[in-house]
Formats: structure tokens, C-alpha cells, sequence
């Protein structure tokens, strides 16, 4: 059996996320101020909810994580069907294995790891905007399979949206036209 280590991501992981998360998402996904401001939306006092996967020397998957009352609600949120009041809610950036390790179940991994330290912050469920135009509908599957439930479908997520604007989707382009399931995990 293959060793994986997991730890909390911190500055020094930064390139390699970057990398990693423009490969699989597409140009423009993450950088450098990205990755800090979602750092910083990861911590509380001594937690973060954040971590990342190596193998050896090599990056293979992150999973970034916000911690309740430090992400703010947008247009793409239906807070008034979620089951949990807003402030127990955390939220699920993102996930990414890189394309040689997915099917292995470290996706999986890394959800539980980032559970354990969002439920020690007070969080009750975690709320996510699963991609569905991902090869296989991969994203959609593993968050189902997670226990994620179905809040509601919104056309078109990632176009135009201000907090990724060198964003060049990796199926689209510049004009992003994949759809986004608003899911949550009660945990």
C-alpha cells in the first residue's frame, strides 16, 4: 500500500497547489492572493481546515475548506433551504487529485481530514458548489457518495465571477458555461 501524507496546507505549498489546481481547473483558478485569502479563510485561532496530499516529494491533492463565518454568502447560495443555520456552515472550495491518483479514494481522505478540524470550529455541515461538467460527473458522484444533498443547480457558476477573474475554464475558455450544484454534507 502506497503511503500518502496529509497535512495542513501552509505557505510553503503554495506553488505546487497553484499548479496542481490550474492543471485540473484551468488557468487562472488559483494564485498567489487566492491561495492566501483562502488560507486565511481556513484558520481559526490554531485549526485550519485546509490540507494537502504528497506522495514522496510530489503534490497529489489538496482540499480547501472555509471555516464558518469566514466565507461570505453570494448570489449562488440558498442559505433559506439549507438544513443548518448559516453560522454552523463551512464551506467546500475545493478538492483536487491530481489526474494520475484519482479513483484511489484520497478525495475521500482528505473530505474526512477537513471534517474532523471544521466540526472542532463548531461547524454542523459543509456547503459546496460541485462542478458538474467534471469528466465522468466525478465531482457530483464522490460528494453524493459523501452524503452530500442536492440544495439546487445554478447555470453558468464560474462566468463572470469577480473572485476569479483570470479564470479560463479548462472545457470552456474564457466564457465559462459549466453549472455548479449547490450541495451540502451535514456532518
Amino acid at each position: 500500500m502506497t503511503d500518502y501524507l496529509i497535512k495542513n496546507l501552509s505557505n510553503e505549498d503554495f506553488a505546487a497547489v497553484i499548479e496542481l489546481g490550474n492543471k485540473v481547473h484551468g488557468d487562472g483558478y488559483l494564485d498567489e492572493t487566492s491561495i492566501s485569502k483562502i488560507l486565511n479563510q481556513s484558520t481559526v485561532g490554531s485549526l485550519n481546515a485546509s490540507y494537502v496530499m504528497y506522495h514522496d516529494q510530489t503534490l497529489v491533492g489538496f482540499r480547501l475548506s472555509y471555516a464558518p463565518n469566514k466565507w461570505p454568502l453570494d448570489k449562488w447560495c440558498t442559505s433559506d433551504k439549507w438544513p443548518v443555520n448559516k453560522e454552523h456552515v463551512a464551506y467546500f472550495k475545493c478538492n483536487t487529485i491530481h489526474p494520475d491518483y484519482q479513483g484511489k479514494g484520497l478525495g475521500g481522505q482528505l473530505l474526512q481530514t477537513s471534517i474532523t478540524t471544521l466540526k472542532e470550529m463548531g461547524a454542523k455541515a459543509g456547503l459546496s458548489h460541485i462542478w458538474m461538467q467534471s469528466p465522468g460527473n466525478a465531482s457530483f458522484k464522490y460528494f453524493t457518495k459523501a452524503g452530500g444533498q442536492l440544495i439546487k443547480t445554478h447555470a453558468r457558476r464560474w462566468n463572470d465571477d469577480p473572485t476569479i477573474p483570470d479564470y479560463v475554464c479548462i472545457l470552456c475558455g474564457n466564457d465559462c458555461h459549466c453549472d455548479a450544484s449547490e450541495m451540502m454534507l451535514v456532518f
